[in-house]
């Protein structure tokens, strides 16, 4: 990272009143989005040829399938 990204988040964090751990924190949650940003453009190039109406039949389909295998939370 460079050392302008570098001040840039931590006085950004620093601003928001982050503590110990924030820095870490804050890059894991941007690696995360990007990756899923990332897969989700690969996924939309490959179905990019279906038409509307069956890809969201495909993604509910998708969902009541990851909802029904997803472990029940705990509150």
């Amino acid at each position: 990272m460079s050392k302008e990204t570098d001040i840039s988040v931590r006085s950004f964090l620093a601003q928001q009143g982050s503590q110990n751990g924030g820095l870490s924190e804050f890059i894991e949650d941007a690696v995360n989005w990007r990756l899923f940003d990332r897969t989700l453009a690969e996924v939309s190039g490959k179905f990019a040829d279906l038409p509307a109406e069956e890809l969201d039949t495909f993604t509910e389909e998708a969902v009541v399938w990851a909802r029904q295998a997803a472990p029940a939370k705990v509150p």
